[in-house]
């Protein structure tokens, strides 16, 4: 036999049950390729018989603006955004599409990611192929962003039906709605790898909960004392909730970009992190 070393395209073509430990050892640390669409087929073929479940999540934040939006903003009128006067439903539509986004991404890159690393044994299964460990996150995190993208897309449609949009900017949202799922998928993921057991969920409520409450989703930004702004303003929904609510309301200006920046960042190295760490702890 030859003892030069195996090529790539040799290595993929192995039979995987003959995939020595050393082989999957020299896989590491990758941030993925096609295998990731591999693992995104996988999830769409498990969502056929539960498509009730993936559904479910449109509805939480059309409750949340049927009931806020629509029947507090009837008590509440206007709010002051931008040195202009909108309606509260109008105000806090875009917030809620953000918290849509964050809470779908967050639901997928923590509980089911932490069933199927400690339970379910599918990466285990997934790294004795020719897929590497930036493949599972990169396909965990399109996963999420698909997921998320339908939620985006038809929380938007009611938008455009209540009248909710109010600026030709509003074609970006989809877009920014993904980079939010992006943001917080990267990192829930990353997080998720740290996690020892089911208790230790409680820290993800205790960071998401909070910043659902006060990322300005039902507030301007000025009612906090200016101690409480600085927080608020380092917090990663209320970049998401500027961004979407300066293109919905028609507030747009380079600023915007620092809290696209803000996002990118954060998922990236998310992505990243992730990626090292289910390395780290399968392939041992």
């Amino acid at each position: 036999m030859s003892d030069q070393p195996l090529s790539g395209q040799a290595l993929r073509a192995l039979p995987l049950r003959i995939l020595p430990a050393p082989l999957l050892l020299a896989r590491r640390g990758s941030l993925g390729g096609r295998g990731s669409a591999h693992l995104i087929e996988r999830h769409a073929r498990a969502y056929r018989h539960t498509w009730l479940v993936l559904a479910s999540g449109f509805f939480e934040p059309l409750f949340y603006l049927l009931s806020i939006g629509v029947g507090i903003g009837e008590l509440v009128g206007k709010v002051t955004f931008a040195g202009h006067h909108v309606g509260f439903t109008s105000f806090v539509a875009p917030a809620l599409l953000a918290t849509s986004a964050m809470n779908g991404a967050i639901f997928d890159s923590t509980f089911n990611i932490f069933f199927r690393l400690k339970y379910a044994k599918l990466y285990d299964a997934t790294l004795a192929t020719p897929m590497r460990a930036g493949d599972v996150a990169l396909g965990e995190i399109g996963w999420a962003l698909i997921r998320g993208g339908l939620y985006a897309c038809a929380f938007m449609v009611v938008m455009l039906a209540m009248g909710l949009v109010h600026s030709v900017w509003a074609v970006f949202a989809i877009p920014v709605a993904l980079l939010i799922g992006f943001a917080f998928a990267g990192a829930g993921m990353a997080a998720t790898t740290f996690i020892r057991s089911w208790q230790d969920f409680e820290y993800v409520t205790l960071a998401t909960l909070p910043m659902f409450l006060f990322s300005t989703t039902f507030y301007p930004l000025s009612v906090y004392p200016r101690a409480i702004q600085v927080i608020v303003d380092c917090t990663p929904l209320y970049q998401g909730i500027a961004v979407l609510r300066g293109i919905t309301l028609g507030d747009v200006s380079p600023g915007l970009l620092w809290h696209v920046l803000y996002l990118a960042v954060m998922g990236t190295g998310g992505l990243a992190i992730a990626g090292r760490r289910i390395s780290k702890l399968l392939l041992k």
